[in-house]
């Protein structure tokens, strides 16, 4: 494959700050999509709601959102129509109990849950004739991604040719404890808000967990070890934050990747660039901007466009 040497990213003065530019697109950008939503049973009697954008295309784009995001998030939808309109069919995942309706079970998803990536990979491979799948996750659905190509390998199905993870926290455990930080408190306690409120709706299905400590936790440290780790089979938060994160499967992965997060993220750690796995991995190609925030990259072209997604489908676009 030839070296991907993209244009550097200089973004307008103040998307150089990193809280504008994580804030604003999720607030102010404006994309419309016109989804079909269909609604798949999953083998342990639950339901994924997968929203799709298609045009006859024998090419597919599958995206994942990040943590309490959907497919109305302004990241996907962005990375949505670009694939569109340069001849993609596109569906995104709505993780489990994301579309706007609590999944039933009481399984929900988790930064390191490839099992219904896998599920959708499947079916979508029995149901459809697509040849070329392309698969984008952002933040915890970067790496779930990043996971999922470093689990399955050479296993990997041939009509998967590329992923890329944009903004991932590949190294969990760091990146948990950026997030705690005060100077995050903001979007720490919107995340919070969000899941405790989902567990509320849910209660019923957890009476062997402690609600006290699962509504009064202060952090992920709290929360992961109240709820996501008891009720998704790990030890502990720290259990789970190892096992999951996808640092440890990058070295596995055997088809082009790209991996794109900005040196100004505020939710990475310093060890989420995993510059010594692309230097031992040929598959892996990494980009790493000096602006862009979590998941913003804003640009100004007449496209709209933003410049993340047009590095991706440079990326997609490149042979090899």
């Amino acid at each position: 494959m030839p070296v991907f040497k993209p244009e550097k990213y200089n973004p307008p003065f103040i998307f150089k700050n990193h809280y504008f530019a994580t804030i604003y697109p999720s607030l102010f950008r404006k994309i419309k999509v016109n989804y079909q939503r269909e609604r798949w049973d999953t083998p342990d009697g639950d339901f994924l709601d997968l929203d799709w954008l298609k045009k006859s295309s024998q090419k597919l784009l599958i995206t994942i959102h990040g943590l309490e995001g959907s497919s109305d998030s302004n990241y996907i939808k962005g990375m949505v129509k670009i694939f569109n309109d340069n001849e993609f069919d596109a569906v995104a995942i709505n993780l489990r109990g994301c579309s706007g309706e609590p999944n039933l079970g009481r399984i929900n998803y988790h930064s390191g849950q490839t099992s219904d990536l896998d599920f959708v990979v499947k079916t979508i491979l029995k149901q459809y004739n697509y040849k070329e799948i392309i698969i984008v996750g952002f933040s915890l659905g970067g790496n779930i991604v990043l996971k999922y190509g470093g689990e399955l390998g050479d296993q990997i199905p041939v009509e998967v040719k590329k992923i890329v993870g944009i903004s991932v926290p590949t190294d969990l455990t760091e990146s948990v404890a950026v997030i705690n930080r005060r100077q995050n408190f903001i979007y720490l306690r919107r995340f919070l808000i969000s899941l405790k409120d989902k567990f509320k709706a849910k209660k019923h299905l957890y009476p062997d967990l402690d609600a006290t400590k699962i509504l009064g936790a202060k952090d992920f440290t709290d929360f992961d070890g109240a709820f996501t780790a008891p009720v998704h089979g790990f030890e502990s938060a720290e259990d789970y934050w190892y096992r999951s994160s996808s640092i440890f499967f990058l070295d596995n992965i055997k088809i082009p990747t790209l991996i794109l997060s900005a040196l100004d993220d505020s939710f990475l750690s310093e060890t989420s660039y995993p510059y010594a796995h692309v230097e031992r991995n040929p598959n892996l190609f990494l980009l790493t901007p000096k602006h862009g925030g979590h998941v913003g990259f804003f640009q100004f072209n007449s496209q709209g466009y933003y410049w993340s997604e047009e590095r991706v489908m440079e990326f997609v676009m490149q042979e090899g």
